[in-house]
């Protein structure tokens, strides 16, 4: 394949989110990438596991050169630079606007090319008759093997010219695809007696006609056995004889196959115009089914690369996929992302996400929250500070800039900055140096920077809250993330998440969530966002008393809030005097003892107890027989 090097970098490597993406399992995620500055054009390796070689010889870093050889596992390319394209792919077409098509010598219908009358019927004792048609039978199936063998859409049109100038006499030859709208998109022409700048004039006549009636066309040929015919002459006096057929399927005309001879002694007959119009079928099912591969190697390349994309957020509806493609789509490149969304909402999660994605995965991510830190600390803290830099500097200390040297630094709330720090972080942004507090020598770079913040950068530029230079470096690619209440319907699937998660954490068994309390939890508005759902089912799953996470395990705003009933304060009223009435009942009849109590009601003694305690009822001191003490009781 030929792949045009734009300004900028070309990823190569396994994973599908590369420029380049080669299934090869000796290559690294992240092998090499490919920088274009202006005119000169660079290969890196990027750490991998099998190294980059050029030439032969492995490398870090090259500067290429016109045809330089570069190795990667298995896949081999060239570099080509200052490559004059126009005579790239051979002879050209030129259409001959003037030419018309009038009687036609011999005329092959999109029913004649069927198999069992792909070629003319012959007299039972005409020898020379049976041993052209077993001929011609025989080069169709060697074609048919071949072209079903072609796996490049755009080396078919090549190939199938190849295999038709190997059986019909012509001097030259075109395939010549159609758009969408039926409009010739594309061609291929091959002039097998002149140079390859010289380009092949192919009658527009006569493919248009045979565009529109899909069928096989030839003309200034003579009958084969078949009766006399008139011969009529092309159009072009040097050509001799001409010949044309339509690669069809499914009622539609995917292009045509032109072929035509300037020599006098070489004619089309019948018998090579239902050849090629046998072989135009055939060609036009394989170009089908090509098309149809890429496509579907394009969604499969697409999903493939949603699939590797390494993150740990929950969900699938709409706008968190737009973030999952955000990610896709800037992870490969280093350029510095915006991270803007409400407080809860995941803006670190994307972060790393970001980088765990990006060539700088194997190196450092440094997360510092500029709101965490007192603003006397903060700049230390980010720069580092050398020996007697101030009271207390007794060694030499790294900042988080220099730690993430090679990797990514995230700032998380970036609007506490304060403004000289600001000022700081500017020039680190564009002159990629920095120097320790108390210092005095630069020193260099290589970071990438990912900010975020829970308020507008735009709004607090416009209220003189932060510097607007420092916004315009930061702004080059921004996502915004969702608020919970504008995805409801991840909610379920972030609610099991987050219990599977609290069971682990806190070693208990997970519960599923009953229709009533998911129905709570969707109606509610968050504003806490995911943090909040997160605190929320851990908490249900503590507190809850049975095996399934009911509306009461719920806390009392989201009740209040997102409760399906209509009065949410008197429904819960009601479900505690119920839960208090089941449970003094059950204590009467076992005499006082919550373990037979408990029993009776198929919970276990500790969840009885927690929901005593939670509905403000004292147990009993009375222990049921056999109990050996080892529970807590007030």
């Amino acid at each position: 394949m030929v792949v045009p090097l734009s300004e900028g970098e070309t990823l190569i490597g396994r994973d599908p989110s590369n420029q380049i993406w080669i299934t090869d399992g000796s290559l690294s995620r992240r092998h090499c990438v490919v920088e274009r500055r202006g005119e000169e054009i660079t290969i890196r390796d990027l750490q991998s596991r099998n190294g980059t070689r050029v030439n032969g010889m492995p490398v870090e870093e090259r500067l290429l050169e016109n045809q330089d050889q570069i190795s990667v596992g298995s896949s081999f390319f060239v570099f080509l630079q200052n490559i004059d394209h126009s005579h790239s792919a051979g002879n050209q077409v030129e259409f001959d606007e003037t030419s018309t098509v009038k009687d036609l010598a011999f005329i092959v219908r999109e029913e004649e090319t069927a198999s069992e009358g792909s070629m003319p019927a012959f007299k039972p004792l005409d020898r020379s008759r049976v041993s052209r048609v077993a001929d011609d039978l025989n080069s169709l199936l060697k074609i048919a093997l071949a072209i079903g063998s072609i796996r490049d859409q755009e080396s078919l049109p090549w190939q199938l010219l190849g295999f038709l100038f190997d059986v019909v006499p012509a001097e030259r030859g075109a395939v010549l695809l159609t758009d969408t709208s039926g409009k010739i998109g594309s061609t291929t022409a091959w002039d097998r007696l002149n140079a390859p700048d010289r380009p092949v004039l192919v009658n527009q006549g006569l493919v248009q006609k045979v565009l529109q009636l899909r069928m096989g066309v030839a003309l200034g040929g003579v009958a084969h056995d078949n009766g006399p015919q008139k011969a009529s002459a092309p159009t072009d006096a040097k050509i001799r004889s001409q010949l044309c057929v339509p690669l069809a399927v499914s009622e539609r005309a995917l292009g045509v196959i032109y072929l035509d001879s300037a020599n006098p002694s070489v004619l089309f007959d019948r018998n090579h115009l239902q050849l090629v119009s046998a072989v135009g079928s055939i060609a036009a099912l394989a170009l089908e089914n090509l098309r149809h591969w890429a496509t579907l190697e394009a969604e499969n390349q697409v999903l493939r690369a949603e699939i590797s994309l390494e993150h740990d957020m929950v969900g699938n509806g709409p706008r968190i996929r737009e973030v999952f493609e955000f990610i896709r789509r800037v992870a490969p490149t280093d350029s510095t992302v915006l991270i803007q969304g409400e407080s809860g909402t995941g803006k670190e999660l994307v972060a790393r996400a970001v980088h765990r994605n990006s060539p700088r995965a194997e190196r450092t991510f440094v997360a510092i929250n500029c709101a965490a830190i007192a603003e006397t600390l903060l700049e230390s803290e980010l720069f580092g500070h050398e020996k007697g830099a101030f009271t207390g500097a007794a060694t030499q200390k790294k900042g988080k800039v220099e730690v993430a040297d090679g990797g990514t630094l995230f700032l998380d709330e970036i609007l506490e900055l304060a403004p000289a720090l600001q000022a700081k972080l500017l020039r680190v942004l564009q002159e990629r140096e920095f120097e320790r507090v108390g210092g005095t020598r630069p020193i260099p770079l290589d970071i990438r920077l990912i900010a975020a913040s829970n308020k507008s950068l735009a709004e607090a530029v416009e209220q003189g809250q932060f510097r607007k230079d420092l916004f315009y470096r930061l702004n080059v690619v921004t996502v915004n993330m969702p608020a919970l209440r504008e995805r409801r319907e991840d909610i379920p699937a972030l609610a099991n998440h987050f219990i599977a998660k609290a069971s682990r954490k806190c070693n208990v068994r997970p519960k599923t969530i009953s229709a009533e309390a998911l129905a709570c939890l969707t109606n509610y508005d968050w504003p806490g966002n995911v943090r909040e759902l997160e605190n929320a089912m851990e908490r249900a799953l503590v507190l809850g008393a049975g095996d399934t996470i009911q509306v009461e395990d719920l806390p009392e705003d989201i009740l209040e809030a997102g409760s399906p009933s209509g009065d949410a304060t008197d429904f819960l009223g009601a479900l505690k005097d119920f839960k208090k009435q089941l449970i003094s009942q059950a204590m009467r009849t076992s005499g006082g003892s919550y373990q037979e109590a408990a029993k009776a009601l198929g919970i276990h003694p500790n969840s009885l107890l927690r929901l005593m305690r939670n509905l403000n009822m004292k147990a009993s001191s009375k222990a049921a027989p056999g109990d050996s003490g080892g529970e807590t009781r007030r």
